[in-house]
């Protein structure tokens, strides 16, 4: 056990990316048992002590992206100095599912850690991964399917974790590492559907699971839908000045670019459409390589996840109604 271990996070929300994870922190951050950190995503367990190397910012935006991350340990202990007495810390950094050293490193530093794993459909969560750089500006592929054939490429070639279209998406080897490290009791798994279609019984599962209250987190708004932005020659234009901006980004303070960025993403998202359902053969494609991850999913958890092998996913926050609030 660190000898800072009344300033290091007693659990994190670990995963995945475009699972609900953002909504999750934001109803867990209004029980008075609990103290999330004020920086969502610090990443701190994805450093080890020094920045985030450059051999692995290569993607548009990811080297902007990079200086946002909290790698120096004094910062990252002052995150939770300002935690009630009592009170249970916790960050959320998704990422720390996929990221096996990050797995290792948390576990070293904390090895009581509480570790909440939410997974989603994996294409589902990719398509809407997919959305989000697209609405961003950054994703210069206009194809889903395009785009995640040439994730393999694109990881040799050193794209941040958020470009793992398929990867961030193959939970069952995943929680497998996982399990090695910890015991099962300290890991608690989530579904998407169950934050959005039962959020009230969810919370109570997490606040029992870290031993606070139940029946007091309440959900909030969802903060971190992107629009779907349909491909035009000015989405186009505009797309390219973000990529460009973006990359301008990384010499300048993280707040800068986020500032002059504000009425460039506001522009892209006027463009915004309904979403369109994801073609069926596409599906199947992105999906096939990740059948046996998702009977590893399966098999680790005695959990049926039949669902995940339909022709159609289960959609988003904004396209289904909670059923209840």
């Amino acid at each position: 056990m660190s000898d800072d271990a009344d300033r290091l996070p007693q659990f994190v929300i670990a995963g995945a990316p475009k699972a609900g994870t953002t909504a999750l922190h934001a109803a867990l951050a209004t029980h008075p048992g609990l103290s999330l950190s004020p920086v969502k995503e610090p990443k701190y367990y994805l450093t080890d002590g020094r920045p985030p190397p450059r051999s692995g910012q290569r993607g548009p935006g990811d080297a902007h992206s990079a200086r946002e991350w909290v790698w120096r340990r004094e910062d990252y202990l002052r995150l939770f100095d300002g935690a009630p007495p009592g009170t249970v810390r916790g960050e959320s950094t998704p990422f720390y599912l996929h990221d096996r050293a990050a797995q290792r490193r948390l576990v070293a530093d904390v090895p009581d850690v509480r570790v909440i794993a939410v997974v989603r459909d994996p294409v589902d969560r990719a398509w809407s991964n997919w959305v989000h750089l697209r609405a961003d500006g950054l994703e210069p592929e206009a194809d889903f399917a395009r785009a995640v054939e040439l994730e393999e490429s694109r990881v040799v070639a050193g794209w941040a974790p958020f470009w793992h279209y398929r990867g961030l998406g193959r939970y069952g080897e995943q929680l497998r590492d996982l399990y090695a490290l910890l015991p099962r009791s300290q890991v608690l798994l989530l579904r998407y559907r169950q934050l959005v279609d039962t959020p009230r019984e969810t919370l109570d599962r997490v606040s029992d699971f870290l031993g606070v209250e139940p029946g007091v987190a309440h959900t909030v708004a969802p903060e971190n839908v992107k629009p779907y932005v349909p491909d035009t020659p000015r989405y186009r234009a505009l797309a390219r000045v973000a990529r460009a901006g973006a990359a301008l980004g990384a010499y300048a303070p993280p707040e800068v670019w986020r500032q002059v960025s504000r009425p460039l993403l506001a522009a892209l998202h006027a463009g915004r459409a309904p979403r369109p359902p994801l073609p069926v053969d596409v599906r199947r494609a992105v999906l096939a390589p990740l059948l046996p991850d998702v009977a590893l999913l399966e098999e680790l958890t005695g959990e049926s996840f039949e669902d995940w092998r339909r022709d159609t996913g289960r959609g988003d926050f904004r396209s289904r109604r909670p059923t209840q609030a």
